[in-house]
């Protein structure tokens, strides 16, 4: 079996939750004995799925921490550099170019191209430009999104014959876990650990960052040289989760604000909270996803995004109420 994209309403349900419910028991059969076709759909589709949500959540969450520490702002999410755009046209160009390569391992590569690769160039813009600051990172940011926004759109009119095939793209877009194989679930668990190994590496460098550019050059930390650095990491992190999981929303934007109630500000502390925050919250609105409406498939960014929203004008209220205060 091959790790293969699937449209929303065909995706298979994750361990109990899904069209038809598992059992306690159905799962214990599903471990130990592989011979009945419910057991090999437990085994083969809805654990290796919940596998994957949870990594797809961990790299969201870690990608918001680490973006929200290098621009020291709370409402910073990793779509924020184009990461989002880039990543839907490798992924539009994967489901409607046929390039003679397996979609099932050209998607993914596609998408993690294009987030990367839009990554890299809003910073050489920003480079290009003089402006490396969080303010001009995040304007070129926004203008490569829109840019790479209308070449996917163009592509989508101009390539797309079908209806089907529109609705792939759009179900990609609107993001849902993959259900990779066991060896690709193991892949996948690797670049989650190496993803938090890396983070942890410049976890003190985000929290002198947030004391401030003098302060930090005080403790020796080179500003210029980190924050391009760093968010070429965040971007890495987040380009990981979209080639599995497609656009997710709001999952990096809440999971370290929740980590940050939980264990402090410190960042060796947040980022694997963050992670640990955002495996959950996916894991659990995959769930939702696959059995809010059986037979038929809720797009996984739906479910986030209807969460997310109110998280999002809460947190925004309290923001603005406490720069009243403070004023």
């Amino acid at each position: 079996m091959t790790l293969t994209y699937r449209p929303a309403g065909n995706a298979q349900p994750w361990l109990a939750a899904g069209h038809q419910w598992a059992s306690p028991g159905d799962l214990w059969q599903a471990l130990h004995e592989t011979h009945t076709l419910r057991a090999r759909l437990l085994w083969e589709w809805r654990m290796p799925r919940v596998l994957a949500a949870a990594c797809v959540g961990a790299l969201l969450g870690l990608s918001g921490a680490v973006f929200q520490g290098v621009f020291r702002n709370p409402l910073a999410e990793p779509y924020l550099l184009g990461a989002s755009g880039g990543a839907a046209l490798g992924a539009t160009v994967a489901l409607l170019v046929p390039l003679g390569v397996p979609q099932s391992w050209l998607l993914p590569v596609l998408a993690f191209g294009g987030a990367w690769g839009s990554t890299v160039l809003v910073l050489t813009v920003a480079r290009a430009a003089g402006a490396l600051d969080a303010a001009g990172m995040l304007l070129a940011g926004v203008a490569m999104a829109a840019m790479l926004g209308a070449i996917r759109s163009f592509l989508m009119l101009a390539l797309s014959d079908e209806t089907v095939s529109l609705q792939v793209v759009m179900s990609w877009v609107l993001g849902g876990i993959q259900t990779p194989t066991w060896r690709g679930v193991g892949v996948l668990a690797l670049i989650t650990a190496a993803c938090l190994l890396l983070t942890h590496a410049i976890a003190r460098g985000l929290d002198l960052l947030g004391l401030g550019d003098a302060t930090a050059r005080s403790f020796g930390l080179d500003v210029a040289r980190f924050v391009p650095r760093a968010v070429l990491l965040g971007s890495l992190v987040v380009a990981a989760a979209v080639a599995y999981g497609g656009l997710v929303a709001f999952v990096g934007l809440a999971a370290p604000h929740i980590a940050r109630w939980l264990v402090g500000p410190r960042h060796a502390a947040v980022l694997p909270a963050s992670a640990l925050v955002g495996a959950i919250v996916v894991t659990l609105a995959d769930a939702m996803a696959r059995s809010v409406l059986p037979p038929a498939e809720v797009p996984l960014g739906l479910i986030t995004a209807i969460a997310g929203g109110p998280f999002f004008i809460v947190l925004l209220a309290r923001r603005l109420r406490a720069q009243g205060s403070g004023a």
